[in-house]
């Protein structure tokens, strides 16, 4: 045994043997209140040489010496390693732990050891999927990392399928790092095995659209679209010819790829005001009744696209300017869910800040649902709030409700502000500009509060 190591063992043991000795533990009562066997804990800290333990149970001596968790964890490493060998059992739950408890210090130290073998790479990896399949997608982020910047080949599963979790785990509210997540994912998304390219093709899609990259939501909608649809015709005729199969493991049912791709391509659409060529693709999902291999989940998917196809009808005819069915469009809003009716309400108001009407009565009638907008934290609940405020404001000012256009104003360039939609902020600028001088003072001040606390966030450093 190494002279460096066996410190080690002698340190990390001698620091549980002290607490043990203060707390007056025999070693018999310290296995009773760890739930360690007595025989596995005294070969653990007398054995010659010491029986290697687990994280599991130096957490265990910690909880019962009232330690705080990730304890002696910059000890534990000589446990893992040992002359160039490594424990996978025991380094694994070791770096999940570290993650877990924020002991970035200890993992500092550990992967470079690792890396020394391109061997050890794979390790990482299933470390950083266990803990992204646990939910902790933050936590996950440096293991990927360090894979895609180990892996030599591009093309193997386990770096292209890290650089598809680093898109997913680094995905969140502000629209400049979605933007960067997009362009370095992007091109690795056809090397994905069919299953996670669904998933990644409907978040670049989903993704685009809340950035306002009406183009780039088209381009990826298709290709899911075109992938879903093959997939579909390949699962048909192997069923029908009773060939056995694994049944493709998707986030979601494969009836909801494809139907979503068609939302897409038609919101896209909407978006550049081409809604005569929208409504098609919006026809595809609001019907899916032929849509074979569909179970309870599937049905339910097909009856959702079918409610969400006849809204998005009701929209594309009333941003093409048919007002006279204004009032069964808000009639079947009331009977939708909350983020729906916001997606609804932006349709309408920018019909009517078109088209010149009045529509004072339905702001009215959902006065309740407006007020809990803000409830909505996600990319798409954020991109919606932000364009429905931009049309109120508008609608204000259009009334003559300076006032009231003012305070839309301001709310709108907030919520640009706090997401980095950098286009959004210069409308919201120049509306304010445009009516600043009928501001309050409060007004005024709250516009210069935001103004200048972007500029001092965005200085160069």
């Amino acid at each position: 045994m190494g002279g460096l190591q066996g410190t080690l063992h002698w340190s990390l043991r001698s620091e549980i043997e002290r607490h043990r000795r203060e707390c007056g533990y025999t070693l018999s009562k310290l296995g009773e209140l760890t739930g360690i066997n007595h025989g596995s804990l005294s070969e653990i800290l007398n054995g010659n040489p010491p029986r290697a333990m687990t994280i599991g149970q130096l957490d265990a001596l910690a909880a019962v010496f009232g330690r705080e968790p990730g304890w002696l964890y910059e000890l534990y490493t000589e446990e893992c390693i040992s002359e160039g060998r490594i424990s996978r059992p025991r380094l694994i739950p070791y770096l999940i732990r570290c993650a877990e408890f924020g002991r970035q210090d200890c993992i500092d130290e550990v992967v470079p050891k690792l890396l020394d073998n391109p061997k050890n790479i794979s390790t990482l990896f299933l470390v950083a999927e266990q803990l992204y399949e646990s939910g902790k997608q933050k936590e996950s982020i440096p293991f990927y990392q360090a894979v895609v910047d180990s892996e030599k080949d591009g093309h193997s599963e386990q770096f292209v399928r890290s650089q598809y979790r680093l898109f997913r785990a680094s995905l969140g509210t502000n629209s400049e790092e979605n933007g960067e997540a997009v362009i370095r994912f992007s091109p690795y998304r056809n090397r994905l095995p069919e299953n996670y390219q669904l998933d990644a093709l409907f978040q670049l899609t989903r993704v685009c659209f809340a950035l306002q990259k009406w183009k780039k939501s088209e381009q990826y909608a298709d290709e899911l679209r075109f992938l879903a649809e093959t997939i579909y015709i390949h699962e048909l005729d192997r069923l029908k010819r009773n060939k056995t199969r694994e049944p493709l493991e998707t986030e979601r049912h494969l009836v909801y790829y494809y139907a979503i791709g068609h939302l897409f391509k038609g919101a896209a659409l909407e978006m550049q005001g081409l809604y005569v060529q929208a409504k098609p693709y919006v026809h595809a999902y609001a019907d899916l009744g032929w849509f074979e291999l569909l179970d309870e989940v599937g049905h339910q998917e097909v009856e959702k696209f079918r409610v969400w196809a006849k809204a998005n009808l009701y929209t594309l005819e009333v941003l093409a300017g048919n007002t006279s069915i204004i009032e069964e469009y808000a009639g079947y809003l009331e009977s939708l869910p909350t983020n729906e009716i916001l997606a609804g309400l932006i349709s309408i108001m920018k019909s009517a800040n078109t088209y010149q009407f009045c529509v004072d009565e339905i702001l009215e009638r959902f006065f309740s649902h407006i007020d809990s907008f803000g409830q909505f934290k996600e990319a798409i609940g954020l991109d919606r709030q932000l364009r429905f405020r931009y049309q109120i404001a508008i609608y204000e000012f259009g009334k003559g409700r300076i006032e009231k256009g003012i305070e839309e104003t301001l709310t709108c360039l907030s919520l640009a502000d706090s997401v980095s939609r950098h286009e959004d902020v210069l409308k919201c600028v120049s509306l304010f500009e445009e009516y600043r001088q009928y501001a309050s003072a409060s007004q005024v001040e709250q516009y210069q509060t935001i103004v200048t606390g972007r500029k001092r966030v965005n200085l160069p450093k």
